[in-house]
């Protein structure tokens, strides 16, 4: 199970690092949103896996979860929404400032304008 869960963690990892090098503003926000779900996964793991331990502690449970970790993904997730939110109406308004959706602003090679050509 540990494994598996590893995975998903690098896999999320991955996406989100490869979208957030795209060009494009919305592959970048998806990518952010990918990194913050990994980062939320590696957190909550950190509390250790396990399914038969308490959640909360009782006088009677000698196996028990960290709620700590918990927290910090509750935290967190509410943290990421807000961000991915700012970013988004970022993108929305450099949209509609510059006229496209490239990260620098520029437009690509294959876009631009091709040289005119002098009459003689």
């Amino acid at each position: 199970m540990e494994m598996v869960y590893a995975l998903c963690v690098g896999v999320l990892t991955t996406c989100g690092i490869f979208l957030t090098l795209r060009g494009r503003t919305f592959p970048v926000v998806i990518g952010l949103t990918l990194l913050s779900y990994a980062v939320n996964l590696f957190l909550f793991a950190s509390g250790r896996l396990g399914g038969k331990d308490a959640a909360v502690l009782q006088d009677s449970a000698t196996l028990y979860a960290d709620p700590l970790p918990q927290a910090l993904v509750l935290t967190a997730i509410v943290i990421g929404f807000a961000m991915t939110a700012f970013t988004v109406i970022l993108a929305m308004r450099a949209r509609a400032d510059l006229g496209n959706d490239h990260v620098d602003g520029r437009l690509p090679v294959a876009n631009e304008e091709s040289p005119k050509k002098e009459k003689n």
